[in-house]
């Protein structure tokens, strides 16, 4: 065996990440629809990599879920309603018993710390920034989990993540969504500030649901 034969080719790995960072990010902003096919050519010139690179990343990005690749020709992945609503149901109760846990802590500056997430949240609406709406969304529940203690919980949700960012970002556009999900988020808050766990875990169950319907109603209307 050569001395070399052991190294780590770096660069190759670094590209590879990068690309499926940007690959993913175009998912999940909506840049890359659900549905649209996914070209390999087209796709090594819009990242600037080989086809070896965007095959690999189309892998990995098929095992997050982002991408459909049972047909002749990848696709960005379309979540079915079934699938959305596991998802949903999931959430509902991890993110209601982080909240009832919560609660019982009574924990004054984690009350602050989801605050300071949720205005983070309104303010990236008010510019609008989506792809900002969704990194605060997605540091108020870690805040929430972490505030918990439910690491197993959070390792759950994280290894959705992928899939829950996906439908995210298709709800958190619609109309009205801007007002709707920062309010149900405030009665979540307001809830774990008060020591109440049973309205915060119910809090947290109205909310999921919310996005739940909007979600299949989408999903439903989607062509194909």
């Amino acid at each position: 065996m050569g001395e070399t034969s052991m190294l780590v080719d770096r660069s190759a790995r670094t590209l590879r990440e990068l690309a499926t960072e940007k690959m993913r990010d175009a998912i999940l902003d909506l840049r890359l629809k659900p549905g649209d096919r996914l070209v390999e050519r087209d796709l090594c010139v819009q990242l600037g990599v080989s086809r070896t690179v965007v095959r690999e990343v189309l892998r990995h990005l098929e095992a997050e879920g982002l991408v459909d690749a049972t047909g002749h020709r990848p696709t960005v992945a379309r979540p079915t309603p079934d699938q959305a609503a596991q998802i949903y149901e999931i959430r509902a109760q991890l993110e209601g018993m982080a909240a009832r846990a919560c609660a019982a802590r009574g924990d004054a500056a984690l009350a602050e710390a989801l605050e300071a997430a949720l205005g983070a949240i309104r303010a990236a609406y008010a510019k609008p920034d989506l792809p900002g709406v969704l990194a605060a969304t997605r540091e108020f529940y870690r805040l929430l989990f972490e505030g918990s203690g439910r690491d197993i919980a959070w390792g759950i949700v994280c290894s959705l993540n992928a899939r829950i960012t996906h439908l995210r970002a298709m709800t958190i556009a619609t109309p009205g969504r801007d007002r709707t999900g920062p309010d149900r988020m405030a009665r979540i808050v307001a809830a774990i500030r008060a020591g109440d766990g049973d309205a915060a875990a119910q809090a947290c169950i109205d909310h999921v649901g919310d996005a739940s319907a909007i979600a299949r109603a989408l999903l439903e209307a989607a062509p194909g």
